[in-house]
C-alpha cells in the first residue's frame, strides 16, 4: 500500500509541475509579444481624406420593357379561313382587315331569317289592324308583337355573326408570324398571330418600400438595354397603391416613346432613376467598405492606430459609395489593406487626392 500511495504522490508533483511550467512559459510568451507588438513597425496604407461634395442620388433597378398595348389576333366564330390581307412581320393600320372567314352558311341563315321576320312583321301589322277594330284581343296581338320582335332579333344575332368573320386589327401597330394559311379551319381558341404596339413601350420596375415617398407621376429617368450603351428616357406614369408585403417594394410603370423602333418588348431595361440630390454627401471609394454579418464597416486613421467604424450605405456610383452615418467631414478613410487591419492596429497612412 505504501508503494501504490508514493506512486500516486509521484504523478501528483509531475502533473503539478507540468501545469506550473505551462503557466510560466505563457506568460513569457505573452510578455515576449506584448513587447514585440509595441516595437512593431507601422502598415503603409492608402487613404483619402473625406471632404463634403454635392452627389445627384440615384437609383440602379432592374426594369422589364412591354408593349404599349399587345394581344393574340384570334376568330371569334369558327369556319374556314377564305383570305388573308396581311403580311408577316408589317405594320397595319387600326380597322385594316387582318382575314376573313367564309360566312356562306351564316348568310343562308341569316336569309331564312329574313324572310321569318318579314313574315312575322306583317302578321304584326294584321294584328294591330285588328285589334283597333277589336277583332281580335290585346293578348293575341301581344304575341304577334312578341314573334315579330324574336325574328328580328334572330336576323340581328345572325348579322353581328357575319359580322365577327371579317377581323380587323383593333389598334395600329405590328402583326408578327402567322400560324395559318388559306383554308384552314379555325376556332376562337386558334391563335393566328400577334399583334403588337411598339410606338410607345411601357417600363415596369420596383423600388425599395424606403424611398416611395419621393416618386411621383410624370417623374422622369433614363434607361439602357443589354447590348446597348445608348440611354432613353421614359415618364412615371402610374404607381401602384400598395407595397408588395414579400419583397417590401413598390411597384411603378412608365412610358417610353419609340419612334425608330430600337426598343423591343420582352427585354431587360436598366433603369436610373433619380432620387433627391444631397449638397453635403461623403463619398467614399469602394474598396474601403468591409462586409460583415451586420452590414459594413471601414477602417479610419486616428492618432497614427487605424480604427473599425460601423457605417451605413447609400447609393454608388462606378468608383465611389454614399455614407449616411458612421463618419463625419475630415475624417481619413483607409482604403488599401483594408482587409488585414485590425482595430488599433499602428499605420502610415498616403494621402490620395
Amino acid at each position: 500500500m505504501k508503494i501504490k500511495h508514493l506512486v500516486y504522490a509521484i504523478l501528483l508533483l509531475g502533473i503539478g509541475g507540468m501545469i506550473a511550467y505551462r503557466i510560466i512559459n505563457n506568460k513569457k510568451s505573452e510578455s515576449e509579444n506584448g513587447k514585440g507588438q509595441g516595437n512593431k513597425k507601422p502598415s503603409t496604407v492608402s487613404g483619402v481624406v473625406v471632404k463634403p461634395q454635392n452627389f445627384a442620388d440615384v437609383l440602379s433597378l432592374s426594369g422589364s420593357i412591354e408593349a404599349n398595348e399587345q394581344i393574340d389576333v384570334r376568330s371569334e366564330v369558327s369556319g374556314i379561313v377564305e383570305s388573308i390581307n396581311f403580311n408577316e412581320g408589317t405594320m397595319v393600320s387600326k380597322g385594316q382587315v387582318l382575314f376573313k372567314v367564309n360566312d356562306i352558311e351564316l348568310r343562308a341563315q341569316l336569309a331564312q331569317a329574313k324572310t321569318a321576320q318579314g313574315l312575322a312583321s306583317e302578321n304584326e301589322r294584321r294584328a294591330k289592324l285588328l285589334l283597333q277594330k277589336e277583332a281580335i284581343s290585346q293578348e293575341e296581338y301581344d304575341i304577334a308583337s312578341a314573334d315579330f320582335k324574336s325574328a328580328k332579333a334572330q336576323s340581328q344575332l345572325i348579322s353581328a355573326q357575319i359580322a365577327k368573320t371579317t377581323v380587323r386589327a383593333p389598334f395600329s401597330g405590328k402583326i408578327g408570324l402567322r400560324s395559318i394559311s388559306e383554308g384552314t379551319y379555325v376556332t376562337p381558341t386558334t391563335m393566328i398571330a400577334k399583334l403588337v404596339n411598339t410606338s410607345r413601350l411601357k417600363i415596369t420596375f420596383s423600388i425599395p418600400e424606403k424611398y416611395a415617398s419621393q416618386m411621383k407621376v410624370n417623374g422622369e429617368f433614363t434607361f439602357t438595354t443589354a447590348g446597348s450603351p445608348e440611354k432613353f428616357k421614359a415618364k412615371i406614369y402610374a404607381i401602384e397603391p400598395e407595397i408588395e408585403v414579400a419583397t417590401r417594394t413598390l411597384r411603378l410603370r412608365a412610358i417610353a416613346e419609340n419612334p425608330d423602333g430600337k426598343l423591343y418588348p420582352g427585354t431587360f431595361a436598366n433603369v436610373i432613376l433619380p432620387l433627391d440630390n444631397i449638397p453635403d454627401a461623403l463619398l467614399v471609394p469602394t474598396q474601403a467598405l468591409i462586409p460583415i454579418q451586420n452590414g459594413k464597416k471601414l477602417f479610419i486613421s486616428q492618432n497614427g492606430k487605424a480604427k473599425e467604424i460601423i457605417v451605413k450605405t447609400g447609393a454608388r456610383t462606378d468608383k465611389d459609395i454614399l455614407i449616411t452615418s458612421g463618419i463625419k467631414a475630415g475624417d481619413t478613410v483607409l482604403t488599401t489593406g483594408v482587409m488585414t487591419l485590425k482595430d488599433g492596429m499602428p499605420v502610415k497612412v498616403q494621402i490620395k487626392n
